[in-house]
């Protein structure tokens, strides 16, 4: 490699070089581009001219000058944005990203950000400072919205672009400007249906958010804005309102308040073009707003030509993220709707497979097939250490595995359709969480001391086994999960007749329906094991003393028999026990039962201790 001075020396022409003519050079060097810097246009020139290339863009071929055009366009992010004109400039750039027309008024303080169906109003002040923005859809008055105020406030233009991205998908409809606009009210009337049901719900059950989430007809709603379209949040795991890293409830989300759209399971609701032809409604279904029972459940009016039209449309639920749902569970959702939920024949794959797949996903291990197909995990609690094989493919019913498939969205047609799809949702979601969180990416070394292992094998869509070695007595054990509904799990201990016990069926119930974890409530069980043999020389030592006291106060030998106890008149002793009279049977029979009554009070007891 040369060194400086020889590159130096090569750049100059010249071979050898002293220090003072190396100052020299230099020096002359260093005034070239002083000249050169002075000569050249101001930075407002500059900037012009820059600006004046960029709005000739659209004479470009786009297909031969990609390269240019993200070149360019990334040149425009990564101008600071601190005037008018830069302000205007980034929005008609984020137009142009969106296929969308843009134009200034007059004073350049208004930009118009427009399309067929809809179009934004950005207001500026003269220095370029954020005023309002609203939204007009097509044959509507401009409605001014907060969510995108905001994101343009803080400079969240990424933010703002998608908004207006999800506002031109909910216009890829099939058929002219008049057939869209009969869609759109079409979802504004479900919208309206739909947000007077969690209220009647709200009203009727004065239920706060997180009762709202799991047992609303239509969970939390979230209305429309800009481009958000309305947004159902249904389940959330006890995980999902524990705040991160303290361990403590979040008890914010238990009041009512805006809660994270990506918090939990959730749907956004949307029509979307179909090829079949359906009847849905241009007009508000709900009559009345006086519920027909105390669940909050409002009455609809009868589907007729006046209040529906025909349209090649169809309204979907729409996962916030795909979802595995085992087959049965598809087909009753096809069945509630009257729409098949997939469009094909869906390629099936085992329902376990999918579950897991997805929880890597969502844990940021996507690219790790080998550990999606290992079927082994590890899981590290404290005190404790588990391993947990999902054996999926174990056959459930006729031979066959559980089989399911992933869903992205769901067709249904009346509002009334909603609350018996989200309690699907809700069902099969709180399956695939308990299965969920068996999925890790912990690494423990198999020959660990002490690591716990647990299989996990399908019964049905609905239930599942954890078999694991009998804490005491070294025998095999299996816990029967049975998942009711989103709110009920039902669990069932299976042991030997000769096993100690470990706890009870309700025990287990309360910590799974409380924790909803498999490792949890597996540590919790162990821990009751291990409780309840760490006192088991004490019931011993109880026996002993009622057994030394009994003996204490036995009779001699040959005393008088009682109901043909002790030595009878022929001499024989057909129970095999010294004679006892009539007061010290009184006094055996008295220890025995304190001694079973300690025994239960005792276990009684720990059993209610979750």
């Amino acid at each position: 490699m040369k060194s400086p001075a020889r590159s130096l020396a090569f750049f100059s022409g010249e071979t050898t070089l002293n220090k003072s003519e190396k100052h020299s050079r230099m020096t002359a060097l260093l005034e070239r581009l002083h000249g050169k810097h002075n000569s050249s246009r101001s930075w407002q020139e500059t900037s012009k001219v820059v600006r004046q290339a960029m709005e000739k863009r659209g004479v470009i071929n786009t297909a031969g000058h990609q390269l240019l055009l993200n070149c360019l366009e990334t040149l425009q992010r990564a101008l600071k944005v601190s005037s008018l004109p830069s302000m205007t400039d980034r929005l008609e750039s984020i137009a142009r990203q969106n296929m969308l027309g843009s134009h200034l008024s007059p004073s350049r303080t208004e930009c118009y950000i427009t399309s067929d169906m809809f179009y934004v109003e950005v207001h500026l002040d003269k220095a370029g400072k954020l005023v309002d923005v609203k939204v007009a859809h097509h044959g509507e008055n401009p409605v001014s919205c907060p969510e995108l105020i905001q994101h343009l406030r803080d400079k969240h233009f990424d933010e703002f672009s998608k908004h207006l991205k999800g506002l031109v998908n909910l216009y890829k409809l099939p058929g002219d400007n008049k057939l869209k606009t009969k869609m759109y009210l079409a979802l504004q009337s479900l919208e309206l249906d739909l947000t007077k049901m969690m209220h009647m719900f709200r009203i009727a059950t004065n239920a706060n958010t997180v009762e709202t989430i799991l047992h609303g007809s239509v969970g939390l709603l979230t209305a429309r804005s800009g481009g958000h379209l309305v947004s159902l949040q249904c389940y959330v795991s006890p995980n999902d309102i524990f705040e991160e890293g303290t361990g403590d409830i979040d008890y914010y989300l238990l009041l009512y308040s805006a809660v994270p759209r990506t918090l939990g399971v959730s749907v956004s609701v949307t029509v979307e073009g179909t090829t079949s032809v359906y009847k849905l409604p241009i007009a508000p279904l709900i009559t009345g707003s006086h519920p027909v029972d105390n669940k909050g459940t409002p009455s609809f009016s009868s589907v007729t030509n006046s209040n529906c039209v025909d349209l090649p449309a169809c309204f979907f639920l729409k996962m916030n993220r795909l979802m595995p749902f085992s087959l049965s569970y598809i087909k009753k959702m096809g069945t509630t709707t009257g729409i098949p939920v997939l469009e094909t024949v869906p390629t099936l794959s085992p329902l376990y497979d999918l579950i897991i797949k997805s929880q890597l996903h969502e844990e940021g291990e996507a690219s790790s097939p080998a550990l999606a197909q290992s079927m082994r995990f590890y899981t590290s609690l404290p005190g404790q250490q588990h391993c947990y094989f999902l054996n999926g493919d174990a056959p459930v019913q006729d031979g066959r595995f559980l089989q399911g498939a992933y869903v992205s969205k769901i067709p249904f047609r009346h509002p009334a359709q909603v609350p018996a799809l989200l309690d699907i949702i809700r069902h099969q979601a709180a399956y695939n969480t308990l299965i969920g969180s068996c999925v890790k990416k912990t690494y423990i070394k198999e020959d660990t001391p002490g690591l716990l292992r647990f299989e996990v094998c399908p019964l049905t869509d609905s239930s599942f086994s954890v078999s694991f070695q009998h804490p005491v007595n070294e025998s095999l054990v299996c816990v029967v999960m049975e998942v009711i509904d989103s709110r009920q799990v039902a669990c069932k201990l299976y042991k030997g007749l000769s096993d100690a016990l470990i706890c009870t069926d309700d025990f287990i119930t309360k910590v799974v329906q409380r924790c909803m974890s498999i490792p949890v409530t597996m540590r919790a069980i162990r821990r009751k094991a291990e409780t309840i043999q760490a006192d088991t020389p004490a019931l011993s030592l109880i026996a002993e003393t009622v057994e030394i006291m009994v003996k204490k106060n036995l009779p001699p030998t040959g005393s008088p028999g009682y109901m043909g106890m002790g030595t009878g008149p022929d001499g024989s002793n057909p129970v095999g026990l010294p004679g006892l009279n009539k007061a010290h049977v009184t006094t055996l029979v008295t220890f025995l039962f304190l001694l079973l009554l300690l025994y239960f009070m005792f276990f009684g007891t720990h059993m209610l201790v979750l």
